[in-house]
């Protein structure tokens, strides 16, 4: 696998406005002149790539803080997209706002609300600053610029700083720098193979199933892979709507789906499984 970056023409959903930590990842997965498209929604981001609107979509599933997202867990099951491709952003937070702000004078840091929760240690220390809430990171910077309240700042990448021509305040405010998120790529299956994101030299597979809401089920599940000494990287739960207390299991593995050893045992697995589903088999991220 190669970590040439060469998908100049592929567009590629993303949510959030531009600036966002979703289109960074998008870059560090096609290359820094690959088209975005920006959307407001996960549900508006999943549906460009539905349409055509998009050839593919960058989404997050994970922060190493934060935890699963689960809305895009769930859209993944809604959804006939594939896994081509992840990469892991590094979420370094910076207080944003008007060219030649000082601190001193501002009053208020807008933000998603996750991130603000990562910056406990930067409002404490500056009581000041009042922690306000909004839907998006870099869209938080947009707004401050159009309102030009120099009592105002944001919380966000360096990047949205630069697209809409604000100035950084202070850097790196996050009260923990081990802040990663893990983002997929995803496309239509008919789509999947002419786009070619940078990766690593190992493949992993993530699949998902249910099983019978039944003592060791999930145990036996689980065992076809350990029995293969598959490693397991993740698992993950979901309800399964309209029956309460069941529950869809998402599991990353390490190989790929045409390999003998991880073959047989999604063979296996399907056998003593409701259901199941390989939602690709892809590269790991290189970063």
């Amino acid at each position: 696998m190669t970590d040439e970056k060469t998908n100049t023409e592929t567009r590629v959903a993303f949510q959030g406005e531009r600036g966002a930590f979703s289109e960074d990842a998008a870059r560090q997965l096609l290359g820094e002149s690959v088209e975005t498209l920006a959307c407001r929604t996960f549900d508006e981001m999943f549906g460009a790539v539905a349409s055509g609107d998009a050839a593919c979509a960058v989404a997050p599933i994970e922060n190493s803080l934060a935890g699963s997202v689960h809305k895009n867990y769930d859209l993944l099951m809604e959804h006939n997209l594939t896994i081509i491709g992840e990469t892991n952003v590094r979420i370094a937070h910076n207080l944003i706002a008007l060219p030649g702000v000082t601190l001193a004078e501002i009053r208020s840091a807008h933000s998603h609300p996750v991130a603000l929760a990562q910056c406990e240690k930067f409002f404490r220390s500056h009581p000041q600053i009042e922690a306000a809430p909004a839907y998006d990171t870099a869209g938080s910077v947009k707004e401050v610029i159009e309102r030009g309240d120099r009592r105002q700042a944001a919380i966000a990448g360096a990047n949205a700083a630069e697209v809409y021509g604000a100035e950084i305040v202070a850097r790196n405010i996050e009260d923990n720098p081990q802040n990663f998120t893990r983002f997929l790529l995803l496309a239509s299956p008919d789509r999947a193979g002419a786009i070619k994101p940078a990766g690593s030299s190992e493949r992993k597979t993530s699949i998902v199933f249910r099983v019978a809401n039944q003592p060791g089920s999930l145990f036996r599940a689980l065992a076809v892979f350990s029995l293969r000494d598959i490693d397991m990287t993740k698992i993950e739960s979901r309800p399964i709507e309209g029956r309460p207390w069941e529950y869809s299991f998402y599991l990353d593995v390490a190989g790929d789906r045409q390999e003998p050893r991880l073959e047989r045992a999604l063979a296996h697995l399907g056998e003593m499984t409701e259901s199941i589903r390989v939602l690709g088999s892809y590269w790991k991220s290189n970063t």
